[in-house]
């Protein structure tokens, strides 16, 4: 194709024209937008707890939510096993990985609860001082987050038992794994900032 010839629609469609699939790349657009709004909340909490210390923060179970950080963790290892499986063709694996997904990021929301309740049953509440309002606005819209990607793990899971995805066609499956990676990598940022510094 010389530079002035006009490209056809079979071009487009055999991605000839364009390297990056729109959903890719509408999901790293996503993405940088969260990006913002983490980094705002991250602000706000890294200024309360500089100008604002609280004896609060000694409630914080550093091994527990340490147990927790590992199982999210290990859960975007499945979802490379996951994508790598159904490059390869093997749906079932594919089915596999993103089942043990669905189900650390269940457990991982179950330690979050667990540890609110645990927080809650020494008085530290949304209302009860801005260390709790801001730690709880900080880890609540990440665990929103992680309950969104379980949710879509599953309706991913769903999919490739159907047949949607083969190891030609898995935009679908990256997709998801992007928004993953992108929540296990802010909890490890929150993780750092509430619970190690």
């Amino acid at each position: 194709m010389t530079s002035h010839t006009i490209p056809h629609a079979d071009d487009f469609r055999a991605g000839r024209e364009l390297s990056l699939d729109h959903r890719k790349l509408g999901m790293w657009l996503f993405l940088a937008s969260e990006v913002m709004f983490f980094g705002g909340l991250v602000g706000t909490f890294l200024h309360y707890k500089a100008t604002l210390p609280t004896p609060e923060a000694a409630l914080l179970d550093t091994v527990l939510v340490g147990l927790n950080t590992f199982v999210l963790i290990t859960s975007s290892l499945m979802v490379v096993l996951g994508l790598d499986a159904i490059q390869r063709g093997r749906r079932r694996g594919l089915i596999t990985f993103l089942g043990l997904t669905a189900l650390l990021g269940a457990i991982f929301l179950g330690g979050q609860v667990f540890e609110f309740i645990s927080l809650a049953g020494h008085g530290v509440t949304l209302q009860s001082s801005v260390f709790g309002s801001s730690f709880y606005t900080l880890t609540g819209f990440h665990g929103l987050h992680v309950l969104i990607g379980v949710i879509w793990a599953l309706v991913t899971l769903m999919k490739a038992a159907r047949g949607t995805y083969t190891a030609q066609e898995h935009a679908g499956v990256e997709a998801f794994g992007l928004y993953w990676h992108f929540v296990d990598v802010v909890w490890i940022v929150l993780f750092t900032i509430i619970y190690l510094i």
